[in-house]
């Protein structure tokens, strides 16, 4: 469980310590009408691209933080949908993973 545990607050700290909001805002304001149309739709793209990976790393710090608490509660590796065990490989691939594979398949499916 503290391997687990480690891996998950190192990846909490290595999204917090990314830069937060800041580089989108940089991003933003390097992109005010500069070049031509071409330059303006790529700046355009990279703010976009950018904001999607702050989104993703929102959604998954959100997740790390509800499994650090299923920890404290107890209930870690536990497949929210069907209550088996979550597979240790998949836990070492994806430590604030809810569900088990099979379950996950099925979500996929």
């Amino acid at each position: 469980m503290d391997t687990y545990k480690e891996a998950l607050l190192r990846k909490r700290s290595e999204i917090l310590s990314a830069g937060g909001i800041k580089p989108l805002q940089t991003s933003m304001e390097t992109n005010t009408r500069q070049g031509d149309l071409a330059d303006q739709a790529s700046g355009n793209n990279e703010v976009h691209i950018q904001l999607k990976l702050k989104q993703t790393d929102a959604k998954i710090l959100q997740a790390i933080e509800e499994a650090l608490w299923r920890m404290e509660k107890g209930t870690y590796g536990v497949c929210r949908d069907c209550g088996e065990p979550i597979a240790p490989a998949r836990l070492n691939a994806i430590p604030w993973t809810r569900v088990c594979i099979a379950c996950k398949e099925k979500q996929s499916a």
